[in-house]
């Protein structure tokens, strides 16, 4: 593998460094927070959420460099920084996951303990592909990406649900909020597979499947959203209007889906290191639509 790094612009820096999936991570868990209403949700929370997936992402690209190593034309960008850098990487992962686990054990609930072990289950399921991965330009690794969304998700999920004590752990992370979340993380991380897969073939046929592929799942998606924000409507009982913030909720969700869907069809006009900053920015502007579409009206 070369050892030279190609000069790349300051916007996708946060790429290279594994940043945009935690901060993704962070943003949705404080939609989840006010979506649930959750009285008490500590900033240690958001800190060990966003460490553990640091560590997640450096981990999986230092594995997907060492898979691609003496073949570096086949090396990403990203992949490509982490091998060169990789010593610091991997110190750093390990204080990050250090202090990860000591704010889980220290700070959350006792309960949390109870949820990890699915966490495990899929992260260690996600990484055994990772490993057994051929990394065949030419298939889309489907399996993979499903259980990345699932794993996101579900990380997000548990670190808000677990300070939710109005309602059954099972039952949130089964909600429809939850279902969408995680169908969205899903759409995402696979949009760059089926993006770079369309670009390599020259038939007109994949390049038509690959866009239905993630075409029809958006649509559905967006669809989806639409039905559960018109249907969220409030609880008699509540002092605040409570389907005002899980209408908001679903709006954030259509309007990840509407930017995945419109980044998809204008996708020719970027190159894929744009493409890959942009699909991240598709996951966080949909925060700020909740959190200004969410507030209470004057008077």
């Amino acid at each position: 593998m070369t050892s030279e790094l190609p000069k790349k612009p300051w916007w996708l820096f946060p790429n290279l460094l594994s940043l945009d999936a935690p901060l993704v991570a962070v943003a949705w868990l404080a939609v989840f927070a006010k979506t649930w209403r959750l009285v008490y949700h500590p900033w240690e929370a958001y800190v060990a959420l966003g460490l553990v997936v640091w560590v997640i992402y450096v981990v999986d690209r230092l594995i997907d460099a060492s898979l691609r190593k003496d073949t570096p034309e086949r090396c990403e960008p990203r992949h490509f920084f982490h091998w060169k850098y990789r010593k610091v990487f991997a110190a750093s992962a390990g204080i990050a996951a250090v202090t990860a686990l000591f704010l889980v054990i220290r700070y959350m609930p006792y309960s949390i303990f109870g949820y990890l072990f699915v966490a495990v289950v899929l992260i260690g399921a996600f990484f055994g592909l990772s490993l057994l991965s051929q990394e065949d330009s030419n298939e889309i690794p489907y399996l993979k990406n499903i259980l990345a969304g699932l794993t996101f998700a579900y990380g997000v999920g548990l670190l808000a649900s677990v300070y939710n004590q109005s309602a059954d752990f099972y039952m949130t992370m089964r909600s429809r909020e939850m279902i969408c979340f995680a169908v969205l993380c899903i759409m995402n991380i696979s949009a760059i597979d089926l993006w770079e897969h369309a670009n390599r073939s020259q038939d007109r046929e994949v390049k038509a499947t690959d866009e239905l592929a993630l075409t029809l799942p958006l649509v559905l998606l967006g669809l989806s959203a639409i039905v559960f924000a018109y249907q969220a409507n409030p609880h008699p009982e509540d002092v605040v209007d409570y389907g005002l913030v899980r209408r908001a909720f679903f709006y954030a969700i259509l309007t990840g889906a509407a930017l995945l869907y419109v980044l998809n069809r204008t996708r020719t006009r970027f190159h894929m290191d744009t493409l890959r900053v942009l699909a991240d920015v598709a996951l966080l502007i949909p925060v700020l639509v909740f959190f200004a579409s969410s507030k209470e009206p004057l008077g």
